[in-house]
């Protein structure tokens, strides 16, 4: 089995620390690289709004700043157990954006978590990992949450 790169799409969630540590798991049994991704939901648009806007893009920024700070924290948790690893910190749609980062980087495998939504939810809202899962060209390792934090 060949794992050269390995996809890790992260949203910081319950379920964020358990889909790295499979994550590094397979890339030292394999020899192979890590690369951590998160992606950030796009600005929402507003028309005929003017203080919406500032308030919007003022607390995103905040937002993007505590992600970037997320994702260089397990960045360098990666690196300190001798995983080579690299961080992209991105904006779009979430499924598309993890698919498209997955052919760029010519992953091999993509690790992510799942939360445990009822079927209800999916029904309605969807789900980011069974949208990549159809999507994916490579294999999709899914790490559920644990009962009790979804």
């Amino acid at each position: 089995m060949n794992l050269q790169t390995i996809l890790v799409p992260l949203d910081f969630s319950d379920v964020s620390s358990r889909v790295v540590d499979y994550a590094v798991s397979m890339a030292k049994s394999f020899g192979g690289r890590v690369v951590l991704l998160h992606v950030a939901e796009p600005e929402p648009d507003f028309v005929g709004f003017d203080a919406g806007p500032q308030v919007v893009r003022a607390v995103t920024a905040l937002d993007i700043r505590t992600e970037h700070r997320q994702l260089e924290e397990y960045k360098h948790r990666l690196a300190e157990s001798g995983v080579e690893v690299t961080a992209m910190h991105i904006q779009g749609p979430l499924t598309d954006k993890v698919l498209q980062q997955a052919e760029e980087h010519h992953a091999d495998l993509i690790v992510m978590g799942s939360h445990g939504h009822g079927a209800l939810y999916h029904l309605l809202v969807g789900s980011v990992t069974a949208g990549v899962v159809r999507g994916a060209k490579c294999p999709v390792l899914v790490v559920p949450a644990v009962a009790g934090n979804a």
